[in-house]
């Protein structure tokens, strides 16, 4: 570990938590393909969409009773 970086990590630790997690997030966040909000906005369509898919009776579900059973009989 380079001199600067144990000097930022350093620093870094010396941060408040809410400090620090603003950092970890904007740091995760360069390493990203695509901005967090735009990951986000993407999550939100997906759970609006299967919500709908849902509501429309496409999706098909299954009792908790069932799917115990099943997990049980799996795991002989």
């Amino acid at each position: 570990m380079s001199n600067t970086l144990r000097e930022l990590e350093a620093q870094a630790r010396s941060l408040s938590p809410e400090e620090r997690a603003c950092l970890a997030e904007s740091l995760l966040e360069s390493l990203r393909e695509a901005p967090i909000s735009e990951i986000e906005s993407a999550w939100e369509r997906e759970v609006s969409d299967r919500v709908a898919t849902y509501d429309r009776g496409d999706l098909p579900t299954f009792s908790a009773e069932d799917v115990f059973a099943e997990a049980r009989r799996l795991d002989r």
